[in-house]
């Protein structure tokens, strides 16, 4: 294959070149960016990917951005922020919105729409441009490891209208909506960043379950569409979808009638970097009808950019990829880049305010009280609020790779705050029961479960705590899938730090 000095490109190389660049969309590492990702945007990259590595802080992340459009001021600058459990933004402290599974719980579109239209209100004021959210899968296999409370739901409809209503708010805040993962994760049981899920499921059923969100995102005007790493043998029996023609270009150009961006997930996710490398899923993935190659969340480096670009750019020279194929994902890139430069407000981006941040503020926190299900026990028609501090026992499974482990998660914190001298304890597989009975002595125990349906060990310490203390109150942050068990049972539809809170209020009682 061809190979590019890493230098400036040659003139006759040049366009080519820079059609390649425009078309990365990679990660760095750092809270500012570094010489060589400022010189690539200079020689045409048209996008940078932001991760929780790259965020300390709203003012912070408002530098680091004015530093990317200042040298150039039409850079695409995204980020993985669904809110809920899913946050950059707040990495560290957990996310003022709840995410997608609250909202649906809720099911006021009207609601949706602000959440979205304020967390576009925030990344704009960052200088974020590009939004790789919402999510429009919808949940339909409650075993699913990588989407749960991202999904608005298991239903279709519902997933379809506020998957709209999410794209409508977001973009009303001048930040790009990038709707995934295309054509629809929920039906798996496998984690894309670990292998290649797949999903058996007729055409019928794609059309009626799978792709009606998608179709809704569409009449929406997402401005972007991710794809997924999974394999769907009624499209495409050999290939996955980020990288099948049939179902990038056949089903989402041509039969669903999208024009605008088209995105991957990240192509270091073993899904695809596992079976076919990312140099030669790249060059699939363009051809196949991708515009923009997300990649950045585990390899973030200019080797990795500058080994792509050449890959692309090889594939073309030799005619494994069409030059006007190439040419047209990068004037997506442009394209959408440019929506986002005119959009952008005459004052450019700024420290993100902190409005609404604190207790008892904020869209979010009103939406994450909303969205509580709370359930008394079979021997109490109400729950009587604590009093005293209780001891709190998460169960705490292993990070979704999606979600990561950075970001904290419970309600521990918060009861600490509205009752003081609340203790905790983390719990991981595999725990015995007689452990966190002494470990909280003569405290009332509130047991936090992250999808209990989903690990049988979860379920294990639970009923034995409810066994041996069944005043235990029980907090599901994750899909309430399991039956109710507790003195009270409040389902939070998510761990966001938010969702922490409004459970938090609950228990004591404020």
């Amino acid at each position: 294959m061809t190979t590019l000095a890493h230098g400036t490109a040659t003139s006759s190389q040049d366009g080519l070149t820079r059609d390649a660049l425009a078309v990365l969309q990679p990660g760095f590492p750092g809270t500012t960016a570094p010489d060589w990702l400022l010189r690539r945007v200079g020689e045409g990259l048209s996008s940078v990917g932001l991760f929780g590595r790259n965020i300390a802080s709203p003012e912070q992340l408002a530098a680091l951005t004015a530093q990317l459009l200042a040298e150039r001021d039409d850079v695409l600058v995204a980020i993985d922020e669904e809110g809920g459990d899913v946050t950059r933004l707040e990495v560290r402290h957990g996310s003022s919105f709840p995410g997608n599974l609250a909202l649906g719980a809720v099911d006021d579109t009207d609601l949706t729409r602000e959440v979205a239209r304020e967390l576009g209100r925030r990344l704009a004021e960052c200088g974020v441009n590009l939004n790789w959210a919402p999510s429009a899968d919808v949940n339909s296999n409650p075993g699913n490891p990588v989407i749960g409370v991202r999904s608005f739901g298991a239903g279709t409809d519902l997933v379809a209208r506020h998957t709209a209503a999410y794209i409508e708010g977001l973009q009303s805040a001048g930040v790009a909506a990038c709707t995934k993962h295309f054509p629809g994760h929920g039906d798996t049981a496998v984690d894309s960043h670990h292998a290649l899920p797949r999903i058996d499921v007729d055409l019928d059923t794609l059309h009626a379950r799978e792709l009606a969100p998608f179709r809704a995102a569409i009449a929406g005007g997402s401005k972007a569409v991710m794809s997924a790493h999974i394999l769907l043998p009624a499209l495409d029996p050999t290939r996955p979808a980020t990288l099948s023609p049939q179902i990038l270009t056949g089903l989402l150009r041509e039969e669903l009638g999208y024009q605008g961006l088209i995105v991957t997930d990240g192509m270091e996710m073993q899904a695809i970097s596992a079976t076919y490398g990312i140099e030669r899923g790249s060059v699939l993935a363009i051809a196949a009808g991708a515009d923009a190659i997300c990649v950045g969340g585990g390899l973030a480096d200019e080797e990795t950019v500058l080994r792509l670009r050449d890959a692309l750019v090889g594939a073309v020279r030799e005619g494994h990829l069409p030059e006007e194929r190439l040419a047209d994902a990068a004037a997506r890139v442009r394209a959408l880049a440019e929506w986002t430069r005119r959009t952008r407000g005459a004052s450019g981006p700024g420290a993100a305010s902190q409005e609404g941040t604190a207790p008892g503020t904020g869209i979010g926190l009103t939406a994450a009280r909303r969205a509580l299900r709370v359930t008394p026990g079979p021997h109490a028609a109400t729950f009587e609020p604590l009093t005293a501090a209780p001891y709190v026992a998460a169960l705490t499974p292993v990070a979704n790779i999606a979600v990561g482990d950075e970001t904290p998660w419970g309600v521990a914190a918060e009861l600490a705050r509205l009752l003081p001298g609340t203790e905790t304890g983390t719990y991981a597989d595999p725990v015995t029961p007689e452990t966190v009975l002494k470990d909280a002595g003569d405290r009332r125990i509130v047991a936090v479960v992250r999808d209990v349906h989903r690990h049988p060990w979860m379920a294990g310490a639970l009923d034995a705590l409810l066994d041996a203390r069944p005043d235990t109150v029980v907090v599901e942050m994750g899909v309430p899938q399991a039956p109710q068990r507790g003195a009270v049972h409040i389902a939070t539809h998510g761990a966001a730090r938010v969702c922490g809170r409004a459970a938090a209020e609950v228990i004591a009682g404020v």
